[in-house]
């Protein structure tokens, strides 16, 4: 008990600010902190003179900034004596660690370290002096990281003068390291490491949060620590616990039960009279409940939480129980105080318990109240919320057992008064002590007694005459749970029958009424639901306590709650998978796409005839070199006189590169795809390839194709080179603030650009070109031209296996993942300057303010006039034009076209009532003409039954108006009047990108309001987390406040805010859009396209947004409407997945290394920050995984494809921040749904299967085109004809050269039209061939002739056949003959060519020996080495 009393004294901790507890909680961190050193003269000469013994020690506390509030416990080092030594600089070594775990993961908590020096006085007297502090940040600012320093880091802490009670000053604010009136102490510094602890974890339960602990400090229920350092909490280890059952408890109180519930009920009347100022009747408080709170506790916090059991009355339980058990408790409690006592019906099961001296029981003796309902004091008959009861601690008492002792009584004297206590709260007072002797003290306070063992068979032996029921109505009742590794606990003997433990009321009023527990302490007890032989369950069993509320009293408090890791053992642990695809090019592209042309590639361009591109002057257009660094200056290009921007691309040639293998056929048409800013996707006509002559091919780098324009009727002419394409970008085009948009989008852009084939419609590659240099930054024109590498992307199998550096930026190659480059495309681009049309603008007309800030003071007011034409422009104030209602509104119109034709309400359409006006007016018109044509006589009797007619018409017509205005005038009032509280605002957004602004919302009242915050759209959000609004304030450099809990969330309401008189409060928004609805480019040339047109533009839609501002009465406050320009993103990776219809495709896309991606910090590569992704379109799944440091990070898709030939088009973005503020790479993904053909093969045997192609509704002629024609190939060969609605088989041969799985595609396409009719993905499954012989070379490498050789081949049939000779290198081997005949049993000798090569190595080529069918018979494998 004394050591208990001695660690619960020294541990009391300052709550946090009860601002915080209202906050939400989350999991608690923990952390260690090594105090190393400190350097520097910090302790002054004078102070060492006057003091003898002079000593240093550190002291750490918590603080929070945001309130001004130190909380927890202030923790202190040993003393370090400080010697008087002349040399400079000073050092003291503390090396001490210091532990603590909180869930206030917020950036203004910090702890404060102060220096304090100490010394004897002349008198002996200690002295303590403090010589400055420091602020040790524990969390940052940015939310991608909350943890301020990384694992083993050393870090240094500037020191201050003064004192840390500076930190209450009102005037040190956020950053107060910054603040003015902070002195740093020059040459003075705290070396200190701060990291999480994850070890810390397990004992959480032994450490109160906020509670600073040294390592060296005991801790009790650890074990010390087995080394040397003596540092338990480095690596805790928790002592091993035991059980502990509590039978027979029972509390006396003094003078009895009766006299103290009705005293304690007379001074709670009086408080309240007191306080309230009203009298309350006797009967107007009663008590409803009276609770047991029972917890271990090892002097620094509950081990767990306490167990919460109701007690009643001995009598109701003599009422209820049989005689036998009422006896007892009747005569025991009688005979220990002689009054009646309150008494627990179950047994009390405590398996945290732990024998060390400082372990004790804890037991809290709880009143549960009802309260007055209502003003005059009268009692609600049942309560019916929390704010109908109240709860009073009373009593509380604990208990140390005996280390040695195993099982025995114990009675314990209660305690109250103002005394601390475990639970910190208020107790009711204790009897005066008017007599000296102290056994009478302990008997007035109360008494509480139970009986304690370690056995779970049950009670001690009791007498005779206290245990009189027979052994039959002793059978156990419950079963106790059993672990996995432990075997079966017997079940427990002597516990009370059913029939001694009645059902209870069940869940009293006042646990439905009390209010959930931290959810730290939340945890729920499972029943054993298993049953002794021949026993009925009892409802007391059937009872589950309530997850995070209280346990009732028929719950079965001697079972333990289940354990967290049980639950999941009975579930498989899910091994992560998935196949992998590496980006096409991620930055290979963009590094490819500065390359710089050879002079002799600059000058056979130039004389190839290509147009000359010249500026609005008619002056060629100054060129540029694209390796040349780009410095982009926004103010420059704003102010820019030519305001006007006329976009070129000139496509020029498209070249072979020398490594392609010549025998895979070049395409002799082309056409290129790619979408530039917000034009649509642009589709070129088809380009013819002109090959140049030999001789003007200087090199094997050279320009060797020339693209041509080919005309309508299939000609071209060789002597107009070139494609050119034109993007007016002017004033007229842009919306007001675009322009800047526009500028960014040139610097950083990479503009993407497929190549196709002409005539087979399939993709050659892709190709990226940086438009940076496109930025004239005041000149008149600016072209650039680039030399861009054509690269496609070859899948063979989806592995999960990745070779090669990840470190080096897009390194990272997959196996079976091939990037090859096709060719080299020659593409100029040009900006020109144009002065724009010189339009006079109104300060109305002009682009809003890019304010992050918008206030309500800049709400419109209603001018005047009238209702309907409130938004137009008028040339004076207060001054309107009369008009026709009908002629300004639509609906009014078409009520009176519709009233005025009886015949026409079956016609009511769209289209009828849109123009409404319109056809009234022609009816008007024929009446005046029938009026008009009426002469003589009979016409003016025509003329007056029509002039009749319209006076009736016109009669109805104005009681239809003053029908219609007096239904819509209040509605047009309401909208009239609330534009005096409108405030309208513009927004700049793009996919992915969160725009942020605050709305200074101000309450013009002298009243303080409560309003409701209505969004009518999910893209714009609330800021509710400080956290968040911090990190958009940080990153838009904006220094307006920020309010922790500013706003009241409710679930499924609006939040709302609380306003004082006259307050402006600052309201954070986000618009933030993950939908992008683009047109995709069709895949096939537009023949009428003319080269020289205009692109013309893809106008994005504007939408609209509001938000509502509403009092607690319903009523609008303010408003603010939305205006919401979307502009075009940025993609910095563009993919092309060709999948099976009607399937899934997943892949699994890498990242390069986070430090080679835009916006990393410079220098060495550190931790990787989280990922998140997001997607376009809701239905593909989007997600990424956390993995360790340096590993490679993958984002997972999971698309559904269409049905052939269906194209889906969406975007990816991802991001590094956890807020999702911006992105660091936007993809564009293109998912191609094909019909799938499944091919199983051996390598280098051709396999034949039949394809079903089926005609359309007109006669076409088509081919059949490939996309590895060596491999695969088709009959028909050429041209056939496909008849309506008929099928023809279309016989496929293949012959792979190399094993593995991979892709084939096979289009069929009009030849005409140049339209693709059906496709197919070839799934090629293709394993190796048995090789008969193995035969080794060796080449020298570098000369330009080949080598001869010759092997010998044996017909092992009788008769004479004909082999076919293949390799699967025929760029490194070919044969004299490929066919040839040999006889029965002779030799013939196969002549060998194999090809020079320039670098050294080592190959396998393989030589297939096939009979007449193309089946193989044997295959050769000869080893090249070239050395």
């Amino acid at each position: 008990m004394h050591d208990w009393q001695r660690v619960f004294d020294e541990n009391v901790l300052v709550p946090p600010h009860p601002q915080r507890a209202r906050q939400p909680s989350k999991e608690s961190t923990a952390f260690q902190c090594v105090l190393k050193r400190l350097d520097g003269p910090l302790i002054k000469q004078g102070v060492l003179e006057v003091l003898s013994e002079v000593g240093c020690h550190l002291r750490m506390s918590l603080f929070d900034v945001t309130y001004r509030h130190f909380f927890g416990r202030t923790w202190k080092t040993t003393v370090r004596p400080v010697e008087p030594l002349p040399r400079q600089p000073s050092r003291i070594i503390f090396n001490e660690p210091v532990y603590f775990h909180t869930s206030l993961t917020y950036p203004t908590i910090v702890a404060v370290v102060e220096v304090v020096a100490e010394g004897r006085k002349r008198d002996g007297t200690l002295q303590t002096l403090s010589c400055g502090f420091g602020i040790l940040r524990i969390f940052s600012s940015k939310p991608e990281s909350p943890i301020s320093t990384s694992a083993s880091e050393d870090r240094r802490l500037r020191l201050y003068h003064g004192t840390p009670r500076a930190l209450l000053h009102p005037l040190l604010q956020e950053p107060i390291e910054q603040n003015k009136h902070m002195t740093l102490i020059e040459s003075c510094s705290l070396q200190f490491t701060l990291r999480p602890h994850p070890l810390l974890e397990p004992v959480f339960h032994l450490l109160p949060e906020n509670l600073l602990v040294s390592g060296l400090q005991h801790i009790p229920g650890l074990l010390p620590a087995h080394r040397e350092t003596g540092d338990a909490l480095r690596k805790p280890r928790l002592q091993k616990p035991a059980t502990w059952y509590l039978d027979d408890l029972f509390f006396t109180l003094y003078p009895s039960l009766e006299k103290f519930e009705e005293e304690l009920l007379e001074l709670l009347i009086s408080d309240r009279f007191r306080e309230g100022g009203s009298p309350l009747d006797a009967g107007a408080l009663e008590v409803l409940e009276r609770r047991l709170h029972v917890g271990v506790h090892n002097g620094l916090g509950f081990v767990q939480r306490p167990q919460v059991v109701v007690l009643v009355p001995e009598m109701e339980v003599a009422l209820t129980r049989s005689a036998s058990f009422s006896r007892k408790v009747v005569s025991s409690s009688k005979a220990s105080s002689g009054s009646q006592a309150l008494v627990l019906r179950s047994r009390l099961r405590l398996p945290e318990m732990v024998r060390h001296p400082v372990f004790a029981i804890v037991f809290q003796l709880e009143y549960v109240f009802n309260s007055p309902s209502g003003v005059d004091g009268s009692a609600a008959p049942v309560p019916s919320s929390s704010s109908l009861a109240c709860m009073h601690m009373v009593r509380w008492a604990v208990w140390s057992p005996p280390l040695e002792a195993s099982s025995g009584k114990v009675v314990l004297p209660l305690q109250g008064g103002i005394r601390p206590n475990p639970s910190h709260c208020l107790v009711y007072k204790v009897p005066p002590a008017s007599t000296s002797s102290e056994e009478v003290k302990q008997v007035e306070s109360g008494t509480v007694h139970f009986q304690y063992s370690q056995s779970p068979e049950g009670r001690l032996d009791t007498p005779t005459g206290h245990s009189s029921s027979p052994k039959a109505e002793r059978r156990p009742s419950r079963k106790p749970p059993t672990s996995p590794s432990s075997p079966p606990v017997p079940p427990p003997q002597g516990l009370v029958t059913p029939q001694d433990s009645p059902v209870g009321p069940g869940l009293s009023l006042s646990q439905l009424a009390a209010s959930t527990q931290s959810p730290a302490w939340r945890h729920s007890a499972k029943l054993a639901s298993q049953q002794p032989d021949g026993s009925e369950p009892s409802l007391a069993q059937a009872e589950l306590p309530l997850e995070g509320r209280i346990s009732h009293l028929e719950a079965d408090l001697s079972q333990t709650s289940s354990v967290p890791g049980t639950s999941f053992a009975e579930h498989l642990q899910e091994l992560p998978f998935a196949p992998v695809h590496a980006p096409i090019v991620v930055g290979a592209q963009t590094r490819s796409s500065g390359s710089k042309l050879s002079r002799a590639s600059v000058v056979l361009l130039q004389s190839s005839g290509f147009p000359e591109i010249l500026d609005a002057s008619q002056r060629p257009v100054e060129a540029v070199n694209p390796t040349d660094p780009v410095k982009f200056n926004p103010q420059k290009e704003e102010s820019d006189s030519l305001q006007s921007n006329e976009i070129v691309l000139q496509f020029l040639a498209l070249s072979r590169v020398p490594q392609d293998r010549q025998e895979t056929p070049w395409p002799q048409t082309v056409y290129f795809t790619f979408q530039f800013y917000r034009f649509p996707p642009t589709t070129t006509p088809r380009l013819q390839l002109v090959k140049l002559d030999e001789t003007g091919q200087t090199n094997a780098g050279s320009v060797s194709h020339i693209l041509v324009l080919i005309d309508k009727d299939g000609s071209f002419d060789a002597g107009s080179p070139g494609f050119q394409l034109r993007y007016l970008v002017d004033p007229g085009f842009l919306k007001p603030g675009e322009k800047r948009w526009f500028s960014h989008y040139l610097a950083v852009q990479t503009l993407q650009v497929d190549v196709w084939d002409g005539d087979s419609l399939l993709l050659i590659g892709s190709a990226a070109v940086q438009m940076k240099h496109l930025l004239r930054q005041g000149r008149p024109a600016v072209q650039v031209s680039h030399e861009l590498e054509v690269v496609a992307t070859e899948y063979e199998q989806d592995v999960m296996v990745v070779s090669g550096d990840v470190t080096r930026f897009g390194s990272v190659k997959p196996i079976g993942v091939h990037t090859v480059v096709k060719g080299r495309l020659h593409l100029t681009l040009a900006n020109v300057g144009h002065l724009g049309e010189q339009r006079v603008r109104d300060s109305k007309s002009l682009p809003p303010s890019r304010s992050r800030v918008i206030s309500n003071d800049e709400a419109s007011h209603f001018e005047g006039g009238s209702l309907l034409t409130c938004g137009g422009l008028r040339p004076v104030k207060n001054v309107v034009q009369a008009q026709k209602l009908a002629d300004v509104d639509s609906e009014l119109a078409a009520m009176l076209f519709t009233h005025s034709r009886p015949g026409a309400e079956g016609r009511q359409g769209s289209g009828l009532e849109a123009d409404a006006v319109r056809r009234r007016k022609l009816e008007r018109m024929r009446a005046v003409r029938l009026q008009e044509s009426g002469g003589g006589l009979g016409g003016h009797r025509t003329g007056v039954l029509a002039q009749q007619g319209v006076l009736a018409q016109h009669a109805r017509d104005l009681q239809v108006i003053a029908a219609y205005r007096e239904r819509t005038k209040a509605q047009s009032i309401a909208s009239a009047l609330s534009l005096a509280i409108t405030t309208e605002h513009t927004v700049y957004a793009t996919l992915g990108t969160a725009e942020f602004f605050e709305f200074v919302l101000r309450n013009p009242h002298n009243r303080q309001r409560t309003v409701t915050v209505e969004v009518d759209t999910p893209e714009l959000s609330l800021i509710l987390d400080s956290q968040e609004w911090r990190h958009f304030k940080d990153a838009a450099n904006l220094h307006t406040p920020v309010e922790e809990d500013m706003f009241h969330v409710r679930d499924g309401l609006a939040p709302q805010l609380f306003l004082r008189p006259r307050e402006a409060a600052h309201v954070p928004f986000k618009y933030q859009t993950f939908s992008a609805v683009q047109a995709s480019a069709v895949l096939r040339p537009e023949d009428d396209t003319d080269p020289g047109s205009l692109g013309r533009s893809s106008m994005m839609p504007t939408r609209h947004a509001k938000v509502l501002f509403r009092t607690s009465s319903g009523k609008p406050f303010a408003v603010l409407r939305l205006t919401v320009e979307p502009q075009p993103h940025v993609v910095d990776q563009v993919f092309r997945f060709y999948h099976p219809e009607l399937t899934f495709l997943k892949k699994a896309i890498r990242l390069p290394p986070w430090h080679t991606l835009p916006g990393a910090p410079v220098g060495m590569p550190g931790e990787a920050p989280p990922l998140h992704v997001r997607c376009s379109d809701p239905n593909v799944i989007c997600e990424t995984q956390n993995v360790g440091p340096g590993e490679p990070r993958d984002v997972f898709l999971k698309v559904a494809s269409g049905r052939s030939p269906e194209i889906k088009d969406f975007f990816v973005i991802i991001y590094t921040d956890r807020w999702l503020a911006t992105p660091i790479q936007i993809w564009q993904i293109h998912l191609h749904s094909l019909q799938r053909v499944d091919v199983s093969c051996v390598t280098g045997q051709r396999t034949h299967l039949s394809l079903v192609l089926r005609g359309t509704q007109i006669l076409r002629k088509v081919r059949a085109f490939t996309s590895h024609p060596q491999e695969l190939t088709t009959d028909p060969k050429g041209v056939f004809v496909l008849l309506p609605h008929g099928m023809k088989d279309l016989h496929v041969g293949v012959r792979p050269l190399k094993a593995g799985s991979r892709f084939v595609h096979l289009n069929v396409v009009d030849v005409d039209c140049h339209q693709r009719v059906a496709s197919w993905l070839v799934c090629l499954s293709c394993r190796p061939p048995l090789i008969s012989k193995t035969f080794e070379i060796t080449l020298a490498v570098g000369k330009r002739k080949g080598l001869n050789k010759r092997i010998t081949y044996t017909n092992p049939y009788p008769s004479r056949r004909t082999y076919h000779l293949h390799s699967d290198h025929p760029d490194l081997l070919q044969f004299k003959e490929d066919t040839f005949q040999v006889g029965g049993g002779e030799t013939y000798t196969i002549r060998l060519r194999f090809a020079p090569s320039q670098t050294a190595g080592k190959e396998e080529v393989l030589i297939y020996i096939n009979d007449h069918e193309d089946k193989n018979e044997e295959t050769f494998c000869v080893k090249v080495i070239y050395q």
